[in-house]
């Protein structure tokens, strides 16, 4: 395992996310399978995590750019103070919707159209967002999934309610739309990857690059698509497979996703008011962390510590001291063999 490179494309936020997803739908099929009898309160427990986390950075990042103005101008630092605010207000939508659902799972008091606004909000607003991401250059994966799921978000409470009478395999033709458009995007990728790896004018980083995004593409669309045969059966009754087992294939996706979190890079630096890239927020924090990283930083007038793709310093001073030993043991065996001539001198 290369550390340095882990440390440097490791995203926080993607990881964090991708976890409490993993988890919550972890629990939430042990309960529908009775295996355990704990309140939805705990089994959402996971996704306020998530929500804490991202109120609270969002919070400390306010106050950052609040109290020191000087630091608006770092480079595209309101670009990714807007993206940090937008991406807040959809958690906060989310975090809506969840206590909703929550309520509604316990008390059973209220129509899940009802509960369903904050997503239908939700996705009309997060079309505005892609459209302001694309503008700045920004990533929008959150806001690009609530966009698509629109449609889905509609037809779904209305099948719950029993307003239509629709089999679930209509209900989630929209959801067909999208993997659909994924499995084209799959299919390119793995053409891609074919024509990279019979070029040889791209280098092998290039590469690499490109199988490790076909592999990682595949992994999580495929998985996507078995996942909702199986559902779609399940619900209409079809299947008699526990949940754990029917929502396998989501946790193979989202456990994909886990392990893509270490290569994803990006993220915003304004969480937490950290204003720069969790690798060197990490080794100006943790110091040693450099030993096991083989990652060498150094402190500039500023007195932030950036980390370096060189290997090592210590590594690189043994280098050339090995080098000087190798060269000066050559010289000495180039010189002549002179014998030692003992002379015996009177007493």
């Amino acid at each position: 395992m290369n550390l340095q490179s882990l440390f440097r494309d490791f995203n926080p936020s993607k990881f964090i996310v991708h976890c409490s997803l993993f988890t919550f739908i972890t629990l939430f099929c042990l309960r529908l399978d009775n295996y355990i009898d704990w309140p939805y309160w705990a089994i959402f427990a996971p996704l306020w995590i998530w929500k804490g986390i991202a109120a609270l950075g969002a919070s400390i990042g306010a106050i950052v750019w609040c109290r020191y103005p000087h630091y608006r101008l770092e480079g595209d630092s309101y670009t990714q103070f807007k993206a940090m605010l937008i991406s807040l207000s959809l958690h906060l939508i989310l975090l809506m919707f969840e206590l909703l659902a929550c309520d509604k799972l316990t008390s059973n008091r209220n129509l899940w159209v009802l509960v369903f606004i904050p997503l239908i909000f939700g996705s009309v607003a997060s079309v505005g967002a892609c459209v302001w991401a694309v503008k700045h250059d920004r990533s929008f994966e959150l806001e690009l999934f609530l966009a698509v799921n629109a449609l889905l978000f509609v037809s779904l409470p209305l099948k719950l309610d029993g307003f239509v009478n629709w089999s679930w395999e209509v209900v989630i033709v929209p959801m067909w739309i999208v993997v659909c458009l994924s499995l084209v995007s799959v299919l390119y990728n793995i053409i891609f990857c074919g024509i990279m790896m019979r070029t040889p004018e791209i280098s092998l980083q290039q590469k690499k690059a490109a199988l490790n995004s076909a592999i990682g593409n595949a992994c999580t669309v495929l998985p996507l698509l078995c996942f909702q045969v199986i559902i779609a059966d399940k619900l209409d009754n079809e299947l008699k497979f526990p949940f754990i087992v029917v929502f396998s294939p989501l946790l193979v996706a989202i456990f994909t996703l886990i392990i893509l979190s270490f290569s994803a890079k990006g993220g915003n630096k304004w969480w937490f008011g950290i204003r720069k890239s969790f690798s060197q927020f990490l080794l100006s924090t943790m110091p040693f962390l450099q030993e096991y990283g083989n990652i060498s930083y150094h402190t500039d007038n500023g007195g932030q510590s950036i980390p370096l793709d060189s290997t090592n310093v210590h590594l690189s001073e043994y280098e050339k001291h090995d080098k000087k030993s190798k060269k000066g043991l050559k010289n000495d065996s180039m010189k002549p063999v002179v014998p030692i001539i003992s002379i015996d001198l009177p007493d």
